[in-house]
């Protein structure tokens, strides 16, 4: 029994392995992609971008609740209905959750910094949008004149006057000059902390943005600076005595926080669902103005399609907009107010970048695999970089290799660069993990503008946002469409996927023991890398139907299959 176990198991991986090759997965999304890429133009998407991007966006502002209100207009053109107005017979519903907030919302207005005695403006929010941090307070309307005082460090602001001194900065972070001027009586602050990764020396003129702890009884403002600012003001401090007037004007005022969720309603298995995210918060075009209007355009996309017969999903679509982390987790969490369990979660979020601009190169982030704990050949991580994760934080999932899959096929298509990075976390794909749903990112990095206030519309490009949409609507088509065929394609491809892994792997472990490398920490990588595929190769077991006993029998045996391809040191 013994030997024909052993000799099962690898004729099931040398046959799916040969499957893999033969029959690849693009036989099952192909037929999508002929479906999707005629309809995908890109035109919604970059018009919703050109709306958005105008304003400063923060959770229950201006900008924010505007672009809500734009979304339901156009997703009822679309043909979804207003939940409350909807018939049960409707299956393009969307509505618009309304909750308090624990704090006002805040917008800017207006801003000047000047050199006293200068007749030009050192900074001006014209030009310059992320000058005013986020929660500042307005100045009078004639503005605050004052004494800038340099803070060279931490120890210099107990040894210095700093009454009705303006605070000036490149070493000292906010949160540190904020308690001296509410504590020691300083007028406000200047800042400058602008990453390597922005080119502030190039991109002299970019500003990213920040925020300040908001704080009702102690009102404050603060101001963030430029490259070309700094320098500026280091020169004059440099020649003597510089007096600034810096003019604010912010609005702080009680608001509500605004959420929309749209759902295209399974035919067959409508409590089944995957769920696509879009942040609409922060000032930017890219991050994330693109994410919000790729998926509004796979949205309507997707109600077209079904409403002229060439679609039909079998499983429940989700198109959920709001603020970044908290209404995702918060979707997640109430259950009570949504009816489909869910199965895959992903988020969008700065995915329509010009890329020869920006320098972002378009990454898919995989949820955590152990490339994020021994991140080593061709994997590498972004400029935002990821805390070093354990074994026992691994997902094991056949999504990751399932969306690199479809999105490397559009970029062979279209002539686009589609790369990876292990996880790193800070976007909507992160509730989803945190609540063991498998989930992952869309998005570009490292992006030279990135939060600053250069990140405008000349920097997106919408055919950037026609390859993601299209690819996430074929990826998204296909798991909610998922029979015995999908099955048979995705076993096929984590064979094969694993194969290749194992087998760099144990080329990069050999490399590693000739270099003087620990064989047991090699031997530790390959068998983990081998688990993490063998229970990849488990999770497929979701799509097959409980009294399927001979795939999920094929599964259990290519799981041990894998398992002996681990190269032995």
């Amino acid at each position: 029994m013994k030997s024909f176990h052993i000799l099962s198991i690898v004729f099931l991986f040398i046959t799916l392995d040969t499957f893999a090759q033969k029959a690849p997965l693009q036989k099952i999304t192909d037929p999508y992609f002929k479906l999707v890429r005629p309809e995908f133009n890109g035109d919604l998407a970059y018009e919703t971008v050109a709306f958005v991007e105008q304003y400063w966006r923060l959770a229950g502002n201006t900008g924010f609740n505007n672009t809500v209100y734009r979304i339901a207009e156009k997703l009822e053109t679309a043909g979804y209905v207003l939940e409350e107005k909807a018939k049960d017979s409707d299956r393009f519903t969307y509505r618009i959750e309304i909750r308090e907030m624990r704090q006002p919302t805040w917008e800017p207005v207006s801003a000047s910094l000047k050199i006293v005695g200068s007749d030009e403006n050192l900074l001006s929010s014209e030009t310059n949008r992320n000058m005013i941090y986020q929660y500042s307070s307005s100045t009078p309307a004639e503005g605050i004149t004052g004494e800038v005082i340099y803070i060279e460090n931490q120890e210099a602001l107990s040894s210095t006057d700093l009454k009705g001194k303006i605070l000036f900065s490149d070493k000292v972070n906010y949160r540190t000059l904020q308690s001296a001027i509410t504590e020691e009586g300083a007028l406000g602050a200047l800042t400058y902390d602008m990453p390597t990764y922005l080119l502030p020396e190039k991109n002299t003129t970019s500003i990213q943005f920040r925020g300040l702890r908001y704080d009702e009884k102690n009102p404050t403002w603060a101001i963030a600076l430029s490259f070309e600012a700094k320098e500026k003001l280091k020169a004059a401090l440099e020649k003597g005595k510089v007096e600034v007037q810096v003019k604010v004007e912010t609005e702080i005022y009680e608001s509500e926080e605004l959420t929309v969720v749209a759902n295209v309603k399974g035919s067959k298995m409508p409590m089944e669902s995957m769920v696509f995210s879009a942040h609409i918060q922060e000032p930017g075009a890219n991050d994330n103005a693109t994410g919000v209007g790729t998926q509004l355009e796979m949205a309507s996309i997707t109600t077209d399609l079904i409403q002229k017969g060439k679609l039909d999903l079998k499983r429940t679509l989700t198109f959920l907009w709001g603020d970044e982390i908290i209404s995702t987790r918060r979707y997640i969490n109430e259950k009570d107010k949504r009816e489909a369990e869910i199965n895959w979660g992903i988020s969008l979020d700065m995915v329509g970048e010009n890329t020869d601009l920006t320098g972002g190169t378009f990454l898919i982030e995989k949820m955590p695999d152990p490339s994020a704990i021994w991140t080593r050949g061709e994997d590498k991580h972004s400029e935002w970089g990821g805390a070093p994760m354990t074994v026992e934080q691994m997902k094991p999932h056949y999504l990751n290799d399932f969306i690199i899959t479809v999105f490397e096929a559009q970029g062979a298509y279209a002539d686009w660069v589609v790369k990876t990075n292990p996880f790193e976390g800070g976007s909507d794909h992160t509730p989803f993990l945190q609540a063991d749903i498998p989930g992952l990112l869309l998005w570009h990095f490292t992006d030279q503008f990135y939060h600053t206030d250069n990140d405008r519309l000349d920097k997106v490009s919408q055919k950037t946002m026609q390859n993601v949409g299209t690819a996430a609507l074929v990826s998204a088509y296909t798991l909610l469409n998922t029979d015995a065929k999908t099955v048979d394609h995705m076993m096929g491809l984590i064979t094969a996927t694993a194969q290749i892994r194992l087998l760099t792997e144990g080329q990069l472990s050999k490399k590693s023991i000739t270099e003087g490398g620990s064989k047991e920490e090699e031997q530790k990588i390959l068998d983990t890398w081998a688990d993490y595929y063998s229970k990849a190769m488990d999770s497929i077991k979701d799509l097959v139907p409980e009294d399927d006993e001979k795939t999920l029998r094929r599964i259990t045996l290519a799981k041990e299959a894998i398992k002996a391809k681990v190269p032995r040191l």
